[in-house]
Formats: C-alpha cells, sequence, structure tokens
C-alpha cells in the first residue's frame, strides 16, 4: 500500500472521528474521515469537469484549510501534479513561479488574489475559486456509502516515479526553483515520520492532538500534514495567526511543528511574564534559569537547586499549562534553534525534537530520537538515509528521501546530484553518537580579504537574541576587512552597540563587528527581503542596504586616516 492508499483507508478507519479542525473566533469547524472523503470526491468531480487529466499541473494558491486539504488529496488521486505556493506572497513573484511551473488549472482562495494574479500574468491559464470547486459542499455533508467503504478503488495507480508535487524553493538568492517530489519519496518519508511520532507517543491509544500554523506549500509542513492524515490524530489548523496564543492551548496538543523565530517569541514572552510578576517568582525563576545553565557547564549550587526544585513546583507547571495541558514536544526544524532557546524549553520540561532537511531531500534528512536528544543537535538522519561530510564541511545525502530534479532545470539539477549524492549547500558536523550539528550554508560565508572564513549565522543568531526588539541581523564582509552589521527592527542603537561591545570579546578579532547600521523597520515578506518561509534574502538586502554599507566602511576608513 502506497502513501495515498494509506491515507484513504486512514480516513475510511475514522469515517466517524474528526480528524481536521479549523480553529476560528466564532467556533471551531471539524470534520470526520467520511466527511473529508466526500469534500474530496466533490473536489475530483470539480477538477474533472475543468478537464484535468493524469500529468497536468495544478497550483494551489490560498492558506490552510479543511477544503486545501481536501483538494491536495482529490488532485493527488486523480494522478495530477499539486503547484502549492504561498498566498502571502506578493503577486509578481507568485506569477513568477506560475509561469515556470505552467499548470493547467490554478486553484485560488479568494477573488482579490485571483485578479491580482491575473493583472501580473495576463496569459495565465483558468482561475477556478475554492467556492466554486466546493460550491455544492460543506463540512456537514455526508460522504456517500461507496466513498466511505472503499475509498482506495478509484485512486489513479500512482508508480513509485511518479511525481506528486512540484514545491517551490524559498529562493534565498536567486529565482525560486521548482522541486519535484515522487511517490517513493513520500512513501519513504512518511513511513520515517510515523515512526518517530510512535516513539514520542509511546503507548497511547489516543489520536494524537496536533496544532498546525505553518503554511501546507512549505515541505516540512505539507510532510506533517500527510503524516497525520497517514495516522490516528486530529489536526487543528490555524487561520489567523494573531490568535495563536489561545488556539494553541485550546487545542491541547501532544505537539506541534514549529520555526526557531516563533519558539524565540514564545521563550522572550514567558519571560518578559515572569519578570512583571516580581518578587519571589521572578526570583525563583531566575535562580533556577541560573542553576540549570549552569549545570550545561558541569556547575552549580545548593542555592540554585533548591530555586530549581521549587520552579519545577510552583513555576513550571502553569507556564506548561498554558502553552497546553498535554505537550509532549515541540518540534523544530527550518532553520538552527539557538541552543539558550532549547535549554529554556527543555528547563521549563519540554524537550524541543529538532528536525533537519531541505525540500530537495522530502524536508528531512535527521529527526531527534525523543528517547535520546542531545541539546544542540538536530538529530541522527533517519533510517534508509546516509549522510556524510564532503569539501568545506558540506553535508552530502543519499537515499529514498532524495528528489529526482528541479522542474525543467537540468543543469540546476546536475549541480546539486553529482555521483550519487545531493550536495545540500549546508555545513555540519557529526558528533561521536551520530547526531548532527548545523554550522550554516556555504553559499552564506563570508570570506574575509585575510582569508578568514566566517560562517555568518551563529553571530547573527546570538545578537538577535541579545538585542531587544531585534527582528533580523545581517552580518556583511564578503572581501573586506572586516564585519559589518544590519539590524532591524524597533531597536535602540544604545543597547544594540553595547551587545555587540559585550559579544565582541567573546570572538577572536576576525569575527568582531567593527560598526553597525540600525533600520527601524523590521525585515519582511512583503517588502521581498524575507523568503516566504522568513528567511533572509542576503543579496535583496545588500542591494537594498548598498549606500549603507558603503558608508559603514568608509566610516571606519576616515576614522583609521584621522
Amino acid at each position: 500500500m502506497n502513501f495515498l492508499e494509506n491515507i484513504y483507508e486512514n480516513l475510511r478507519r475514522a469515517s466517524g472521528q474528526p480528524v481536521l479542525r479549523e480553529a476560528r473566533a466564532e467556533g471551531n469547524i471539524s470534520v470526520t474521515g467520511a466527511e473529508l472523503l466526500a469534500l474530496t470526491a466533490e473536489a475530483r468531480t470539480a477538477l474533472r469537469a475543468a478537464g484535468l487529466v493524469r500529468g497536468d499541473r495544478c497550483a494551489i494558491v490560498a492558506p490552510n484549510s479543511i477544503r486545501w486539504v481536501a483538494l491536495d488529496l482529490a488532485l493527488m488521486a486523480e494522478g495530477i501534479v499539486t503547484v502549492p505556493l504561498y498566498a502571502r506572497q506578493a503577486p509578481a513573484e507568485l506569477a513568477a513561479m506560475l509561469r515556470d511551473a505552467q499548470p493547467a488549472l490554478i486553484c485560488v482562495g479568494d477573488a482579490a488574489l485571483s485578479e491580482a494574479l491575473a493583472c501580473e500574468w495576463p496569459q495565465a491559464p483558468r482561475r477556478i475559486l475554492f467556492d466554486e470547486i466546493f460550491a455544492a459542499a460543506a463540512p456537514t455533508t455526508p460522504a456517500p456509502a461507496s466513498v466511505a467503504a472503499t475509498p482506495t478503488a478509484n485512486l489513479v495507480a500512482l508508480a513509485p516515479d511518479d511525481v506528486v508535487t512540484i514545491i517551490y524553493t524559498s529562493g534565498t538568492s536567486g529565482e525560486a526553483k521548482g522541486v519535484q517530489l515522487n511517490r517513493r519519496n513520500l512513501d519513504h518519508m512518511l513511513t520515517c515520520t510515523g515512526a518517530r511520532l510512535d516513539l514520542l507517543m509511546g503507548r497511547s491509544r489516543r489520536a494524537d492532538q496536533v496544532f498546525h500554523y505553518l503554511p501546507f506549500c512549505f515541505a516540512g509542513s505539507w510532510i506533517l500534514l500527510l503524516s497525520c492524515l497517514s495516522r490516528s490524530s486530529v489536526l487543528t489548523l490555524s487561520t489567523d495567526l494573531t490568535r495563536l496564543v489561545t488556539d494553541m492551548p485550546a487545542a491541547a496538543p501532544d505537539y506541534f511543528l514549529n520555526v526557531p523565530t516563533l519558539l524565540e517569541r514564545m521563550r522572550t514572552g514567558i519571560e518578559e511574564n515572569l519578570k512583571k510578576r516580581g518578587g519571589m517568582i521572578r526570583s525563583i525563576y531566575d535562580g533556577a534559569k541560573k542553576e540549570l545553565f549552569a549545570r550545561a557547564v558541569g556547575s552549580g549550587t545548593r542555592a540554585g537547586r533548591f530555586h530549581l526544585a521549587l520552579a519545577r513546583f510552583l513555576i513550571f507547571p502553569a507556564v506548561r499549562k498554558r502553552l497546553g495541558p498535554n505537550l509532549r514536544a515541540l518540534i523544530c526544524g527550518s532553520a538552527p534553534l539557538a541552543l539558550d532557546t532549547q535549554r529554556f524549553f527543555e528547563m521549563l520540561g519540554i524537550p524541543v525534537l529538532q528536525v533537519y532537511g531541505l525540500t530537495e531531500t522530502t524536508a528531512i534528512c535527521t529527526m531527534d530520537d525523543p528517547r535520546h536528544v542531545e541539546l544542540g543537535t538536530v538529530g541522527p538522519a533517519v533510517p534508509g538515509v546516509e549522510m556524510k561530510i564532503g569539501a568545506n564541511h558540506e553535508i552530502l545525502v543519499r537515499g529514498p528521501n532524495i528528489f529526482p530534479g528541479y522542474w525543467n532545470r537540468p543543469e540546476e539539477t546536475a549541480k546539486v546530484l553529482r555521483e550519487g549524492w545531493f550536495h545540500s549547500g549546508d555545513q555540519g558536523e557529526q558528533g561521536p553518537a551520530g547526531n548532527w550539528r548545523i554550522i550554516g550554508r556555504i553559499k552564506n560565508l563570508i570570506i574575509l580579504n585575510s582569508g578568514h572564513n566566517i560562517p555568518p549565522e551563529p553571530i547573527e543568531e546570538e545578537l538577535q537574541l541579545a538585542i531587544p526588539g531585534a527582528a533580523q541581523v545581517v552580518l556583511v564582509g564578503n572581501r573586506r576587512g572586516y564585519l559589518c552589521a544590519i539590524i532591524a527592527g524597533p531597536i535602540e542603537r544604545g543597547v544594540a552597540e553595547t551587545e555587540v561591545e559585550r559579544i565582541n570579546r567573546s570572538l577572536p578579532h576576525y569575527k568582531q563587528i567593527r560598526a553597525l547600521h540600525v533600520e527601524s523597520a523590521a525585515f519582511t515578506i512583503e517588502s521581498g527581503l524575507l523568503t516566504a518561509n522568513g528567511k533572509l534574502k542576503r543579496d535583496a538586502i545588500a542591494t537594498q542596504f548598498r549606500a549603507e554599507i558603503e558608508a559603514m566602511y568608509q566610516k571606519k576608513v576616515e576614522a583609521a586616516a584621522g
């Protein structure tokens, strides 16, 4: 049974049980397995009426919803290649990816976005709104008996090499590329994720409760969706990011997928609330934190042990309850997580399980084993996947999770698939226990004219955490004599300078930051300075801030001359 057949069969088994929810201010909307199958059947009818046939490509441009999931399942059931895109991206960027993919149909979440796409690409193929696809369907529509009884009987037979989806990469330093993933990739990866989730959930016989806010057009987010549909789960979808604080604990999740930015914001929010309470609570918390962080370097005190014991009894249970009473773990991917942030949640009694991978590796290469978490690493390679270090500490990967190639880009494919290995572009190292640590991206490496090679990410991460209000930190200095920094967000320059000086004292001379530029407005996806999943577009930043960068270096030259 392949991954899609397994999902349909699992939905049949859960015909009377809830499998998906949308968290809404006016009340949650839920569907059972049978109701989701009915919605999927409705979408399949609409796709056939639109003239789509096996092998066509169909784009989905809409936020997460129950209907998004039903449409995605319908496309795969018909053998149509899905092209999911991020609805919040600029219409011009979406149009560029659509022109590259050349879909036969574009399914759009709302009329305003449909019109914006038409303005950017007048020659676009037919666009159809979700309301048209599901015109006669509602979440409460019962599934036809034939659908519920034999859900896999009329699925298109997918061969292992059949492409299932084309997911566009972030494009941090250039045009986004379409990553093709096939049935073999998904069969293997969903087996791996299911096994890891089994370890996390142990012998629990109830359905997994999962909360989800990351867009399904990101590979890791989509893999989590398919993993939940493949097992006994209830997946609650966030429909309003401003309501995360209330929707998340209300969903009472066992686990959910995160990006480091949100976990760092959660940590900051928790610490600020504890500081506001002041008095004994703050004193106990400060002592407990100091003790736990001291233990990480092999020290500690009797007073610290006392504070930690009190915090575990008086403070941490209440914090955990606010995040969700059933929370077993937080899962984190997309970018390296700051060690102090992982240690903070560990202190609260909530392990953070890290995942490493790229879209080209079906989102995952490594996953933390819940039984043996090594802080600061991203876990061991998943079963069936080989990893090794190549030139310049580059991580090379091979296995059934490796994509077959980029859509319509044979030259780009040949650059990264060489001699049976995928060249990730990431730098890493493997520890004695088999766990991997990610150092940075090769293309982000700053090479000073002194010959020193500096991965910017660790310094940027430390500065961003240290400076209150800092949304992004970008180091510059390639082919220059020293490093400078651009710091974006509502921050005080004096505070930034103080933190830079403090951090400089712990760095070798060639890694020290000699000048900085403060930009009051944080970088955003809409400004074109962040990718769809929030990563820095370094080339775009360097271009937009060319004058400011030159000014930083000119000032230092003038100061030296004076």
